[in-house]
């Protein structure tokens, strides 16, 4: 059953990383950035179920939470053109 599931989530795996590449926009190109990175903390999770190596679990929490911060600090860098952005700089002030 896992086996199933690992591979289906590399159809959609393959499916994303095409979209990142064929994105329109670079936010589409960004959406498929996180998806990959979504669908790589599944197959982690996934694998180490297949090898009786729950600790594979932990690896996936951490780099989800580096996946978000990564794609909240790539969407800031194209909205503001800076990661340093100050928030007093958009009231005029």
């Amino acid at each position: 059953m896992f086996a199933v599931a690992a591979a289906a989530i590399l159809v959609a795996l393959a499916l994303a990383i095409a979209r990142a590449i064929l994105g329109p926009t670079i936010f589409d190109r960004v959406l498929a950035g996180n998806t990959v990175g979504t669908l790589a903390i599944m197959l982690l999770a996934v694998f180490g179920f297949l090898t009786g190596r729950p600790e594979f679990l932990d690896i996936g929490l951490t780099y989800g939470l580096l996946n978000l911060i990564g794609t909240l600090a790539v969407l800031k860098f194209f909205r503001h053109g800076d990661l340093a952005h100050r928030a007093d700089t958009e009231r005029g002030s």
